[in-house]
This record gives C-alpha cells, structure tokens and sequence, in this order.
C-alpha cells in the first residue's frame, strides 16, 4: 500500500529520526509518558488483574528513536518483571538511535525488527499482549489498514494503545505546512526543505495562527526532527475524537480509556446547573467529543483500546488487598503539598482545572508506597483517628477523582 508519498515519509525518518535523542542523555533520565507506561498498561488494559508474574510481549509499532521501548522494557527492568519489547520501525538510523539507547541502559530485554507495520499479518511476530502505536497511524496511506495490521497481532485478552494528532489543538500547523508544499515541496530533499522551512518561520507574519498557539513547541524545540515532523511531514491527518472512535471501532475494538478521562469529561469545564443537566444526556463519546470541541487544545489523542468482544475489565478498587499505585508521584510528597482547602490545581496546555479531593486525601495518600495493599491503608488510616465510614467514603471518592487523573492506580496482582 506504499504511495509516492508513503516513500517521501520513509525518507525523512531516515534522515531525521523522531523525536531527536541522544543515547548518552540515558544515563541522564527516563521520558516518560502515554502511552504504554507499565502503571497505564497494568490498569487501563487489564483492569489490575493480569499476574505481574506471567511475562508481558509488547510490541512498538512504529518504535521511532525508541522512547516508549525504552520506557516500557526499563520499567519492567525495574520491577523484575518478565517479558520482551519489540522494537518495528522501517528506518535503520532509527534503529541505530534505539539500540543505543537500550545498550547504554544494559537493557536485554528488547528485540530489534525492521520493517513495515503494513507487513504484520503473516510476519511471524507475534501474537502480542499489548500493542504501542504512537504517533504512526496519523501518516499512514490507509490509517484503518494500519489499525487492521496491528490487530491482527494482538493475542487473545490483549490490548493496543494509540496516539494520534487532533486537530483544534494544532490550529496553525496545516496552514504553515500548505505555505511549505509551495516553497519546499516534498520532492526536494529533507535537508533543503528544513532550511526553508527555519526561514520561513523567522518571517511569517504575527498573524500567522501557530504564533498563536503556545502549545505546539516541536518547531522550536525539537531540532530539525522535531521541525520537520512538524510542518513539512508530507502526511499528516488529525482525528477529531468521533472520527478516532468509528476508526477504532472499525478494527473490532472498543475505547477503554482516553487519557486522561478527567480532561474529557465536559462536566470538568461546565459549572452551570443547566449546561450539566443537557451533558448528563450524553454518551461518553458524546461527552468526550463536547469537552474537545470547547475547549479547543487538544493536539493529540491517547487510547487504551481492548477487543469490543472482551470482557469490560474494571479495576477492583473495592478490593481491600489491591494495592494502590501512585503513576510519577510520591505520596508524601504529594500528601504534604495539598493546599488546606484540598483542592488540586491540574493544568492541561494552558487550560486549569481545579479538582477538589476528599478530607482524608493527604491521610491516604501519603501510605501510598506500591506496597501496601488499600486495606492495610485503610486500617492505618483509621487507627490514626478517622472513622471506618468516613474513611470507606473518602477513599472511594479519592480512588474515583486520581483515577481520573491517570495518577493512581491499581498495580498488577503478583500472582
């Protein structure tokens, strides 16, 4: 299904593999982030109750210079958990940036593959227990045959988690890339494009509308990657989330969380009595596609997908012997920061949200270690002055409200 354009994009992750890492920044950081973060793929896809025990085999499509590899086989390095991430790119300089990556963190536990997603069926890879297909399907000839190829790996109970662009958030984006194809048209090569494109963007008028949107930064933050990625990618589609959930729905799998559910709750935004009384008449996919439309900035989308035909796997958070996890927090850090009033202010791109938590918060939070189980939190919690019925409620709407957030979840059962 390769196209003209398709060859263009093969070039240009060639010459410029994204995003733009240096292997010795390793032993400087992790990055982090949605998807495939252990912790999300723990809850989100297997709602807490698939054994950390039983070995994991992921699969990156479309692995890039190898962030969410790196990320997902150095937590499951960390944890001393069993399983295998592989690496799928079609670009050889990509790979040589991942592998680096890897060797310079002594990761063993990654297998390296070139070639095209579109080549899954058949392939021999596989069948795979979570799937990762970030920021891919967006430049794909056929992103549905995309999406087909993916699903066609994925084991029985498995998951697959997806980024794709959005549009109302990369307002400005498509018209600067209309402004590229007419003076550095795609067939030129990639490093003749990037340097019209640095000087074009020295010279486009204060009007121009991604002056105005601070929330995209790759243009002046990521290198000749990041800029080229950016507004001389020679396809890029943006999915509004209907158009994300017909795309999804087509493959035979059904959305399990949009990261993070907070954010698309329209409910977050709107405090009038009447504008909730018409929200609560919508599905969550209506929900979700109101809170896009007014707010206006999201520029990417994050799923967690499952099969349509799988069991809906809810998180037992009524289980006094699930344990809690806190997803890039510590809990007395967090605890000792509330404000007196115990409200959280949570920033999406520029947007603010303040998220009001219970009375007992700061007591739960701060025993929150990955450890302890949510009934031995419960008993301290208790045995340091609160009631069991205050501290049943508070905990529920603590569990209710971090969840919401992606910051606290449930961690996998050992056994």
């Amino acid at each position: 299904m390769a196209d003209r354009t398709d060859l263009q994009l093969a070039a240009q992750y060639e010459a410029y593999p994204y995003p733009a890492r240096d292997p010795r920044d390793e032993a400087k950081r992790l990055v982090v982030g949605s998807p495939s973060h252990l912790r999300e793929v723990d809850h989100w896809i297997f709602g807490a109750r698939r054994p950390a025990s039983r070995p994991l085999d992921a699969l990156m499509a479309g692995g890039g210079s190898g962030d969410g590899t790196i990320m997902l086989a150095q937590q499951l390095a960390w944890l001393g958990r069993p399983g295998r991430v592989t690496w799928l790119d079609r670009s050889a300089h990509a790979r040589k940036v991942a592998s680096a990556r890897a060797a310079a963190r002594g990761l063993d536990n990654i297998a390296f593959e070139e070639g095209s997603i579109l080549e899954l069926p058949g392939s021999g890879l596989g069948p795979f227990d979570y799937v990762d297909c970030c920021g891919v399907l967006h430049h794909m000839p056929d992103p549905a045959a995309g999406l087909a190829a993916l699903v066609s790996v994925l084991a029985p109970g498995g998951g697959i988690g997806l980024m794709v662009y959005a549009p109302h958030g990369r307002t400005g984006v498509y018209m600067l890339q209309d402004a590229l194809r007419l003076l550095a048209p795609p067939d030129q090569p990639p490093p003749a494009r990037v340097e019209v494109a640095k000087r074009l963007w020295k010279q486009v008028p204060e009007t121009a509308w991604l002056r105005r949107n601070p929330w995209i930064e790759d243009h002046i933050k990521g290198g000749d990657a990041g800029l080229y990625d950016l507004l001389l990618n020679p396809r890029d589609v943006a999915f509004t989330v209907p158009q994300l959930a017909a795309l999804i729905a087509g493959a035979g799998l059904r959305i399990a969380c949009l990261v993070e559910p907070l954010r698309y709750d329209p409910d977050t935004w709107l405090a009038d009595p009447r504008l909730r009384a018409r929200t609560a008449e919508l599905d969550p996919l209506q929900r979700a596609a109101l809170a896009e439309a007014i707010c206006g900035n999201m520029g990417i989308h994050i799923a967690y997908c499952v099969r349509a035909e799988d069991p809906v796997l809810t998180p037992a958070w009524e289980d006094d012997a699930a344990v809690p996890v806190l997803r890039e927090l510590d809990g007395p850090s967090l605890a000792k920061g509330l404000r007196p009033d115990g409200v959280v202010p949570v920033t999406w791109d520029g947007l603010r949200a303040m998220v009001p938590l219970p009375r007992l918060a700061g007591a739960f939070l701060q025993r929150v270690d990955g450890r302890r189980s949510w009934g031995e939190i419960t008993a301290e919690v208790v045995a340091a002055g609160a009631s069991a019925e205050q501290a049943a409620r508070d905990r529920a709407a603590l569990s209710r409200t971090m969840e919401k957030l992606n910051r606290l979840l449930l961690a996998a059962p050992a056994h």
